[in-house]
């Protein structure tokens, strides 16, 4: 689970790994899951991108945020128009038919000739038909054009998220809210928001105009009430649902983080006795979440029970001055029915901004997410604004990261060269801070003390979306998602073609496998690669992370799973497969292959205790001579090791 404060302290206890939580060190970063939270805390606004400041800046924020996502639809702009416009057809051949039939019933009700009625038929049957196929064709067209922009949305919010390197303070449910709920706000923004509050607001000055046809004061009438139906009650009904909806995203995504919690990590709070903690947490966020909606639920129900009496009255006015006017008695009832159509289409713009109030929280939350996920603007260029650098050199001098006030250093003054083409082992007992350095590397965690450049630039400085293609690779718990073999592997090249995918996951040790199956690379691998044995996860991960080939590949326990002999041909294989300009930075705890890396660094309680090549280190005593004798003589049989 994303650890949290109901569970008591345990030092002494290895944490498991999570996004951005505890590493294989056992220590938590900084920057540390923020946990369940309590009972007496408030609203969960802090769990809304950009922290605390962005609900209560929500008003001001609101159309800076649908700007940023309105962005996106531009590619889509024409289909949106002609759904638009379909949306406004589909509402006036409504409005028509409602005049038309009101006209046929009451002109049919002094008999005249057949010839006098048949164009109304006529009408009545074209507008009913053809309301239904525009209501039909608006759907499809905005749909389409919205599942093709949020397709868009999602891969900038995914890729966003995964190139963040603040995710310690991310939660693994809030980012599940952030990838669907949040991106669901911007479908209904375009949907049932802009659509059709565009639509609503043509066929109301249309209405307005033929009424005029008929009788100006009458349309005078009727312009006051779809004035008030139209933007006097969405006016009201945004003051009265703005400040319940702001909290209502946060919520389900702090709701979306205690479910992960308590399914995930349903045994860590049993052990820890937090259970009946973490489930009075979750109840009263689920039992506040209700009040809310149930607020907005009443609130809605008052605001068009008033809509409903404002068309009434409406209807009654335009009736009253129509006669007054001397407007004749069949005009009369078609000006009346005209007038409730109408007021009932500009009754859609209250459940428009309704709607949008709804869904500004959301709409915030993506909206910072595609803001941070912009390219950067001069590409190319180097992360400090100057043209890009040559070379990938690694150095870390004096980098000391520390967790935790007064606790130990999980790195204390570590020392590392790692130029472009070199091979370097990072190895040392459980919690020694190799996972610590792997994350310093990879812009997850920033050094307390020192500096850890790259090509002489801090790494810090480097772009979010920069950094992975140059330091990369499989790190401690790589994510196999639900889809195929072939859908996990372009995670890391998502333009590789079949040879470049089939040589990635040789190196691997996969191809067999892969082959053998009846679905070849189309393979599903099921959640969390369910349908996987614990090696060949690891294999595909490892696959994917040779096919993205960063200049510095850093493999976190790259062999974790495999039997020593395939371990140590795994190995071979991938170090073959390396570009040899590419720089590796192998963290392990088995020993065996690493004869042939050009250095092994031995880090010990965060420090650097050994360093050398293989035969060097053996040849002295140490960690490194004491470790490589016992695991030589477990993989003979000859002793089993402790965990």
């Amino acid at each position: 689970m994303n650890g949290g404060p109901a569970l008591p302290e345990r030092p002494d206890q290895p944490g498991r790994a999570v996004p951005g939580g505890v590493s294989r060190d056992g220590v938590t970063p900084a920057g540390r899951d923020p946990g369940v939270p309590t009972a007496a805390e408030p609203a969960p606004v802090e769990l809304a991108s950009g922290g605390p400041a962005v609900v209560v800046a929500g008003r001001r924020r609101g159309p800076r945020a649908e700007r940023a996502v309105l962005r996106l639809a531009r590619p889509y702009l024409g289909r949106l128009v002609g759904a638009g416009l379909l949306a406004a057809a589909t509402e006036f051949a409504g409005l028509a038919l409602m005049a038309t039939a009101t006209w046929l019933l009451m002109t049919a009700a002094g008999r005249p000739t057949l010839d006098r009625l048949t164009v109304a038929i006529v009408a009545v049957r074209a507008l009913a038909v053809s309301r239904g196929v525009f209501r039909y064709t608006e759907r499809l067209a905005g749909h389409d054009a919205v599942l093709r922009m949020i397709t868009d949305v999602r891969a900038r919010v995914f890729g966003t998220l995964a190139a963040r390197r603040d995710t310690a303070a991310q939660r693994t449910g809030d980012a599940l809210s952030r990838l669907v709920s949040d991106v669901e706000a911007v479908q209904d923004l375009l949907l049932r928001v802009l659509v059709p509050g565009a639509a609503a607001a043509l066929v109301s000055l249309i209405a307005v105009g033929g009424a005029a046809l008929i009788s100006l004061p009458a349309a005078g009438v009727l312009a006051v009430g779809l004035l008030v139906a139209g933007a006097g009650l969405p006016a009201l009904a945004t003051a009265l649902t703005r400040r319940a909806a702001d909290q209502v995203a946060p919520l389900r995504g702090a709701l979306a983080v205690d479910a992960v919690d308590l399914t995930h990590g349903a045994a860590d709070l049993a052990a820890f006795g937090a259970t009946a903690t973490a489930l009075a947490a979750a109840e009263q966020r689920a039992r506040r979440l209700a009040r809310l909606e149930r607020r907005l639920a009443a609130t809605g129900f008052a605001v068009d029970a008033t809509g409903v009496l404002v068309g009434g009255l409406t209807a009654a006015a335009v009736v009253v001055v129509a006669l007054r006017a001397g407007v004749g008695g069949v005009l009369v009832g078609v000006l009346a029915v005209g007038a409730l159509a109408a007021v009932e289409i500009a009754l859609a713009l209250v459940g428009a901004a309704r709607q949008r109030t709804q869904l500004r929280a959301g709409l915030t939350r993506v909206a910072a997410l595609l803001t941070a996920g912009e390219p950067a603007p001069a590409a190319g260029r180097g992360p400090l604004g100057g043209e890009a650098v040559t070379g990938h050199d690694v150095r870390f001098a004096g980098v000391t990261v520390r967790y935790r006030e007064g606790a130990a250093p999980a790195l204390d003054g570590v020392d590392l060269d790692l130029p472009a083409g070199r091979r370097v082992a990072v190895v040392g007992p459980s919690g020694a801070g190799k996972s610590t350095l792997a994350a310093v590397l990879t812009g997850a965690v920033r050094p307390d003390t020192g500096r850890a450049t790259l090509d002489g630039v801090d790494v810090s400085a480097y772009p979010a979306e920069e950094l992975p293609r140059l330091v990369g690779g499989l790190l401690a718990e790589a994510y196999v998602f639900h889809a195929s073999v072939r859908e996990n592997l372009l995670l890391g090249r998502p333009r590789a073609g079949e040879e470049e995918l089939t040589v990635a996951v040789r190196a691997a040790g996969l191809l067999d496998w892969v082959r053998a199956q009846p679905d070849g690379w189309d393979t599903v691998v099921g959640e969390q690669g369910g349908q996987l044995s614990g090696g060949q996860r690891q294999r595909l991960a490892l696959a994917r992370a040779l096919l993205a080939a960063p200049a510095v590949l850093v493999l976190d326990e790259p062999t974790e799973g495999l039997d020593p002999a395939a371990a140590d041909a795994v190995l071979a294989s991938v170090l073959a497969a390396t570009p040899i300009d590419h720089s590796v930075l192998l963290i392990s705890h088995r020993l065996s292959g690493l004869a042939g890396l050009d250095e092994i660094v031995v880090l010990d309680a965060g420090r650097v205790v050994q360093r050398g090549r293989h035969d060097e280190l053996v040849a002295q005593p140490g960690w490194y001579r004491e470790q490589w004798l016992l695991q030589a003589a477990a993989e003979r049989g000859y002793l089993a090791l402790a965990p």
